[in-house]
């Protein structure tokens, strides 16, 4: 499957591309860090990156419901100098629904918009379009920094969410966007309660039967609490668990807090599965023979 993100080019399939969050707030729903220089977050991109890393995904505004939002302005000054100094290093998503950060940001660098608010404004696909940028289409049914948390609220959510990004897509190409630059999330936890977002989970391949890639974010969410009893900055081996399942029923993003224990996770399953071979040599630390390896362990 192709997505088109700027003057990109993806495949994706071949494994799932890791999306690391990298917040520009100083209010992440699963950890504060307070107000940060530019080039301490800038550095905190970086060893993303280093960890494994194919996409940074910038965003300057919490998620939280329980913050208000900030200005169009303030989210551009925290958005866009932090997407220039690291769009040299590596794909940068925008996670923002007003079209004017989307424009600033994608001049900055930025060559996705990740948009949580599922194209409330169709602005945002207007920018994408004219811009050849990806867009990363979510289901949610309030508005940003709104809460819904009712049983009650669908009557059947798979199929609502699976309708609601049909019509999305549909909205996005009718402003002049193609097709192959537009990604899917079913939005783990917007407007859902624990059990919506399981039941949605468990049917991703009815997402993906809309012939997108799926993006999941599912990191440190809700749901993974609620199952797992878990604060945010525990819920790391209950995300994997997450992922491990969405990749096998269509996720090719993962978007995620912990890069390095995700692709060590991916790394190690594809092995087992069969779909990397590990070398007989391949590696033997100099710790564990310090002497050389030994020689019925040689090839020569």
């Amino acid at each position: 499957m192709i997505l088109r993100a700027g003057t990109h080019r993806l495949e994706l399939g071949a494994r799932p591309l890791l999306m690391g969050i990298l917040n520009a707030t100083p209010d992440s729903f699963s950890e504060e860090r307070g107000e940060e220089p530019l080039a301490v977050r800038v550095e905190r991109g970086r060893a993303l990156i280093a960890a494994g890393a194919d996409l940074l995904d910038i965003g300057g505004e919490s998620a939280r419901g329980d913050r208000p939002a900030v200005s169009v302005e303030e989210e551009i000054e925290r958005v866009c100098g932090l997407i220039a100094a690291l769009a040299g290093e590596a794909l940068i998503s925008v996670d923002t629904y007003k079209p004017e950060v989307a424009e600033a940001a994608i001049e900055a660098g930025a060559v996705i918009v990740n948009d949580v608010s599922g194209l409330r404004d169709p602005r945002l696909a207007e920018v994408c379009a004219a811009s050849g940028a990806g867009l990363v289409l979510m289901h949610t049914a309030v508005a940003p920094k709104g809460t819904l948390l009712d049983p009650a609220t669908y009557e059947d959510v798979v199929d609502e969410v699976v309708a609601f990004l049909r019509a999305r897509m549909d909205a996005a190409c009718a402003v002049g966007m193609d097709a192959e630059q537009i990604v899917l999330d079913p939005g783990p936890d917007f407007a859902k309660t624990p059990a919506q977002t399981v039941a949605i989970l468990r049917r991703l391949d009815a997402i993906a039967a809309l012939g997108r890639p799926i993006l999941l974010a599912a990191s440190r969410k809700d749901f993974v609490g609620a199952i797992t009893g878990r604060v945010p900055a525990e819920r790391d081996p209950g995300t994997l668990a997450a992922l491990g399942y969405g990749v096998e029923h269509g996720a090719c993003i993962l978007r995620v807090h912990d890069v390095a224990g995700t692709r060590d996770y991916f790394e190690v399953r594809a092995v087992l599965r069969g779909e990397r071979v590990l070398g007989a040599l391949e590696g033997l630390s100099p710790e564990r023979y310090p002497d050389g390896v030994p020689s019925h362990l040689s090839l020569g």
